[in-house]
């Protein structure tokens, strides 16, 4: 459909400007293209002429020509009208500038856009882009093979005209930023995702963090029929409550202790780095099972040979503080056969856990899949033997920018180098702007909705190099389930309405008023602030002085 034809070329290198009637189907964030002749290699290497579709988005929107101003003096008088009543035609009165952003035309050999660097001249019209090439350029997957995710449609297309999928291959290795503010749907989007990796054509192995429970919902799969496999398959759900997570003493480094103590001095430091590693080193027994009661013991050993004694008893109601809650034990701990297989997600329940437990549970058992998946990809026997995808919801608590967290370490290692080895991560969070900067580098795609921070947009237009300013000006008004969708998964950013989820949805907001009805109502309503005196109680004493 011809929508325009161009007038000029815009400020910009690859801009171009042109003229439309009607702007009704020309939004912000709409695709379009034009025919030109670019130089291409053939398959047998020669360079030829071929007319190619040269793709562009529009960027911003402005009225040429319109109705006059006193033409709309009276609100309640149509422009149309007074200009009918005027005997002046109300055809074409309209006249609108578009600024677009070229794209590119897709190069099949390449998989991806490719600029000729070259705009159109003036006079060349300007076509709608089809729902069909659309829905093949976008992305780079066929939704009809294995490995894809339907995670919407084209939010400026109509309702189910030009879906949207994601290849979960790519963003389950290359990484996944989530970011919306509060009630945005960022962990309904994170859902949907999960419900399709966890599809008969895809069986992940997912372990979710999960500090607010949102997510014990998704346990309804292993009863819905959309998610059944013709072999047999049945995705398994396994939530983990917080009494049931626990982590193996000996599983700790000698840094975590560290900083789980409540500021050791240099000797305290001392004392327990030397006891750790005779535990360690398991000469005095089996070094697997370590107890609170062992370690205190071995430090008053090692400050009595190194003449440290009040050092050592200074550690041990440090250590009793730092070890003696339920999460740390002896012998209890997670596998990684218990949390990840494929076909299975694990939604560890973290909302009873305080910060620092929760950055130490997600430390220890990242380092724990990292070395697993090292080891299977160097050849040597494995907990591990396939890829792995975690979760994080709100991410910013594991990486915060200020570095103050012990999962941070280990998760920018994953980050950087975890698709060597299999292990992708996605980071879900309402405050951009708190997460360290290299870690939100690290994800590759990104699917950004609704923020309003100030601090946060600039968050975002820093960490999310491939989203121009003309998508993240649209940031303030995306209403809940509208996204833009950005990085290595796409071929272009684009903006989306997320899929309706198939499990049902625990993040909603609790309806305040009705809770407090029915509290009252299930309440004794009888009076009890003031009763009726007994006329008789007292009576020998009323004449008395007080």
């Amino acid at each position: 459909m011809t929508v325009g034809i161009v007038c000029e070329p815009g400020e910009q290198a690859n801009e171009f400007v042109f003229v439309t009637p009607d702007d009704t189907e020309l939004k912000t964030g709409e695709f379009i293209f034009y025919e030109s002749s670019v130089t291409v290699e053939n398959d047998d290497g020669d360079l030829v002429e071929e007319k190619k579709k040269i793709f562009a988005r529009v960027t911003s929107r402005e009225q040429k020509r319109g109705f006059p101003d006193n033409f709309m003096a009276d609100p309640g008088v149509s422009p149309e009208s007074v200009a009918r009543r005027l005997g002046i035609s109300t055809e074409g009165v309209d006249l609108y500038k578009i600024t677009a952003t070229i794209i590119g035309y897709f190069d099949e050999k390449l998989g991806d856009f490719t600029n000729p660097r070259i705009v159109p001249q003036p006079g060349t019209t300007i076509e709608l882009a089809s729902d069909t090439d659309l829905e093949e350029y976008l992305t780079d997957v066929d939704p009809e093979e294995e490995g894809s995710a339907r995670i919407g449609e084209l939010l400026h297309r109509p309702p189910g005209k030009t879906q949207i999928d994601l290849p979960i291959d790519n963003f389950a290795s290359t990484h996944l930023s989530v970011l919306a503010s509060t009630g945005s749907g960022k962990s309904y989007t994170s859902s949907v995702l999960i419900e399709e990796m966890m599809q008969p054509d895809s069986r992940a192995s997912i372990l979710i963090a999960d500090p607010h429970g949102e997510y014990g919902s998704l346990q309804e799969m292993e009863t819905d029929d959309r998610f059944q496999g013709d072999d047999g398959y049945s995705p398994e759900v396994k939530k983990i409550k917080p009494e049931d997570i626990h982590i193996r003493i000996s599983e700790l480094t000698v840094s975590d202790l560290f900083s789980l103590l409540d500021d050791p001095s240099d000797a305290q430091e001392q004392v327990l780095a030397e006891a750790w590693d005779e535990l360690q080193s398991g000469s005095d027994g089996n070094s697997e099972y370590i107890s609170t009661n062992d370690l205190q013991q071995k430090c008053q050993e090692v400050g009595k040979e190194k003449g440290l004694e009040s050092s050592a008893r200074a550690l041990d109601w440090r250590i009793e503080k730092a070890l003696g809650g339920d999460l740390f034990h002896h012998s209890k701990h997670l596998s990684l056969p218990e949390l990840l297989q494929p076909g299975r997600c694990t939604v560890l329940q973290l909302d009873t856990l305080d910060l620092r437990d929760q950055q130490m549970l997600l430390s220890v058992l990242f380092r724990k899949i990292n070395h697993a998946r090292v080891e299977h990809v160097k050849g040597r026997d494995s907990e591990l033997d396939f890829p792995v995808f975690t979760l994080l919801e709100e991410g910013h608590r594991f990486a915060p920018a200020d570095g103050d967290a012990r999962s941070l370490g280990i998760l920018g290692t994953i980050l950087s180098e975890g698709r060597k080895f299999g292990i992708g991560v996605g980071i879900i969070s309402q405050r951009p702007s708190k997460i360290d900067d290299d870690v939100l580098s690290q994800c590759k795609t990104q699917i950004i909705m609704q923020i309003q921070n100030p601090l946060d947009q600039d968050a975002v237009k820093k960490g999310v190099e491939d989203v121009g300013e003309d998508l993240l000006d649209e940031l303030p008004g995306l209403t809940p389930g509208q996204a833009i969708i950005a990085g290595d998964s796409v071929n272009t950013p684009f903006l989306a309405q997320i899929r309706e989820r198939y499990t049902s949805h625990e993040a909603e907001s609790l309806p305040a008023t009705e809770l407090w009805t029915d509290a009252w109502n299930g309440q004794d309503t009888e009076p009890s602030g003031l009763t009726e005196a007994d006329e008789e109680e007292g009576v020998e004493d009323r004449d008395a002085l007080i």
